[in-house]
C-alpha cells in the first residue's frame, strides 16, 4: 500500500464540486478489470461510509466497508486472474476509510460545534 495526504478545504455552497470531486478523483470505480458482484459490494459500502453525514452512523459505515473490503481480498487471493487494478483500488479505499475515520474521531473531538448530521460536506476542514 501505499500512502498519499489528502487536503481538502471545502467552502460553503460547495457540496456539488466535493461530490464530484470524490467520485472523480477519490473514489476509485474505474479499474478495467471486470467487476463481480463482490466487487460491486465492496465499493457500494464504500461509498456508503464516505457520503455518510451522520456522526453517529460513520463509525458502522466505515466498518462494515472494511469487512466487505477483508472478505473481497481473501476472494482475489483465492482466485486466479489480474486483479492488480482492483488490489490497488482496495488498498486506496482503505487507506481513505482509515483517514475518514481519525479525521471525523479528531473533527468530533476537537469541536464542540459538531452536531448529528455534520458531515465532511458541510465543515471546514483544516
Amino acid at each position: 500500500m501505499s500512502a498519499r495526504h489528502v487536503s481538502m478545504h471545502l467552502k460553503p455552497n460547495t457540496s456539488a464540486e466535493f461530490t464530484q470531486t470524490l467520485e472523480k478523483e477519490i473514489i476509485p470505480l474505474n479499474t478495467g478489470s471486470a467487476k463481480s458482484l463482490d466487487s460491486r459490494a465492496w465499493r457500494e459500502l464504500y461509498k456508503a461510509a464516505l457520503f455518510e453525514v451522520g456522526k453517529t452512523k460513520l463509525p458502522e459505515r466505515i466498518a462494515q466497508a472494511e469487512k466487505a473490503l477483508a472478505l473481497r481480498a481473501r476472494e482475489l487471493f483465492h482466485v486466479a486472474g489480474d486483479n492488480i487494478e482492483e488490489g490497488q483500488a482496495m488498498d486506496d479505499a482503505t487507506y481513505a476509510l482509515h483517514a475518514l475515520q481519525n479525521t471525523s474521531q479528531t473533527l468530533y473531538a476537537a469541536s464542540g460545534k459538531a452536531q448529528e448530521g455534520d458531515g465532511a460536506a458541510f465543515c471546514e476542514w483544516t
